[in-house]
């Protein structure tokens, strides 16, 4: 996500410091929503682009769901969010315009319940919701931002990683944006007492801020003057953490068990460190010394790790283990498929795959897996069945319009496979990659009257709100 930081530094030129609007004015002068849904776009084309970000739909999956979870319990619901993960070992957590909320793979495996992440997770949706980014950006005029592409760039270094968007801003004129573009203490205040809230109605421990909160703190002490890079976003005073501990001794006691999703995340996580060879040995140890506070999720890395090192043998003895539970999680189900998958046992692989869609549904990752073993398998036919059936309940979901290209281009149709590939750009937030698709499409001239008409009009009305994108 760095390296459009060189441009950021020569595209902004001196900002004008300004006191932040008042908090209950939400001001719209200069940042209109459709301009927050156009910078949000852009945002996400370079977050998909960048190698930062964490393409696992597995992980993704679990993130937006407990982020809706706290979304739907919250007072201004109404709002889109999407969850994505950067795969970064510092912990920071981040929120974007247009609801994009970003959560490094360091704060995933930091936090040691699901409480406290919930906790984080629900402050940065109390940013979105309560307009702070609208707000900062409202506190100047927008004269002062060259250009909203600017704007997005320096919201994207900011937030993303603040220790080194603040080093490389400071060789510029344009040092008081890091400023600016730091939550101030009435904003974090009013995002601790939503989040803490949602916390209490989504059924979390609403302790786990201020146990996370307090722990950072400790943590900042061995920092010296590098903090870590969540509180350099989100200044963290003595006097919040003593309110949410308030907060938090008024509320009733309640044991809150962490999720099996939980478990399972953070064990994915950590066989995806280091070396396979060394994942697989940590792996281990964990269950031999039994530090774990889930056997099935201890045996999950397991498998996980077994399978980065190509031990297919003894990834299928842990998988058998894995598979004896009931019901079987559609992690394990997914994990089970890709196991014989990757062993070369095809058929095995279908049927597992077959099974998992089957019992879990709404699940898109085994989904994903299901159509690309069909590809695999030269069953195309199938495969577009099943990517039609998908699109038809998930019309926005890029992955399921990457392998709809794939399952085109597989088929010989040259219209169709590029026309996917187009959305697959658009919903990335690419609209002149977009438009260049499905212009390539229309011009191999295999498809039906309806199929070029369909495409034509979808280049028209990418190439409008491309064009009224080019005016801000």
């Amino acid at each position: 996500m760095l390296r459009t930081l060189l441009a950021l530094a020569l595209a902004i030129q001196p900002v004008m410091a300004a006191d932040l609007p008042d908090l209950g004015e939400v001001s719209r002068q200069y940042f209109s929503d459709q301009e927050e849904q156009t910078m949000g776009r852009a945002i996400m084309r370079d977050v998909y682009a960048d190698p930062g970000y964490l393409d696992d739909p597995e992980i993704e999956t679990y993130l937006n769901q407990l982020g809706y979870k706290l979304v739907s319990v919250s007072t201004r619901n109404q709002r889109e969010f999407n969850f994505f993960v950067v795969n970064d070992p510092s912990i920071n957590a981040f929120a974007m315009p247009g609801g994009n909320i970003g959560v490094h793979t360091g704060l995933l495996l930091s936090a040691q319940s699901e409480s406290e992440l919930a906790s984080v997770v629900a402050h940065e949706i109390a940013h979105v919701t309560q307009d702070h980014i609208a707000r900062m950006v409202a506190s100047q005029s927008q004269s002062y931002w060259p250009t909203m592409a600017a704007l997005a760039l320096a919201l994207l270094a900011a937030r993303s990683n603040p220790n080194v968007a603040g080093a490389a801003i400071a060789s510029t004129q344009a040092y008081s944006i890091q400023n600016q573009l730091n939550y101030s203490r009435d904003y974090e205040r009013e995002a601790d007492r939503l989040g803490y809230e949602m916390l209490t109605r989504g059924g979390y421990d609403p302790r786990g801020m201020s146990e996370f909160f307090n722990r950072l703190q400790r943590a900042n002490r061995f920092y010296d003057s590098s903090a870590p890079a969540y509180l350099r976003t989100h200044p963290l005073t003595s006097d919040r953490i003593a309110d949410m501990q308030a907060r938090s001794e008024d509320a009733p006691y309640q044991q809150v068990e962490n999720s099996l999703d939980f478990h399972l995340v953070r064990a994915r996580l950590r066989a995806q460190e280091d070396s396979p060879a060394d994942a697989v040995r940590a792996a281990r140890n964990v269950l031999k010394e039994k530090r774990y506070s889930s056997e099935t999720a201890a045996r999950y890395g397991l498998a996980t790790a077994l399978i980065r090192a190509r031990q297919f043998k003894e990834a299928e003895a842990e998988v058998q283990k894995l598979l004896s539970g009931k019901p079987v999680h559609p992690m394990i189900q997914l994990l089970a498929a890709r196991s014989a998958l990757d062993a070369g046992l095809h058929g095995l692989a279908l049927q597992r795959y077959q099974e998992g869609s089957e019992a879990h549904p709404g699940y898109r990752p085994l989904q994903y897996g299901h159509i690309g073993a069909l590809l695999s398998a030269g069953r195309s036919n199938d495969a577009l069945t099943q990517v039609d059936k998908q699109l038809a309940l998930y019309p926005l979901d890029r992955r399921l319009w990457r392998l709809a290209a794939q399952t085109h281009a597989q088929l010989g149709h040259r219209l169709l496979s590029h026309r996917a590939q187009a959305e697959a750009a658009a919903l990335s937030g690419d609209l002149i990659a977009a438009i260049e698709l499905i212009s390539l499409g229309i011009k191999a001239g295999d498809g039906s009257f309806y199929e070029i008409s369909a495409a034509e009009s979808r280049r028209r009305e990418w190439q409008d709100v491309e064009k009224s994108q080019r005016k801000n």
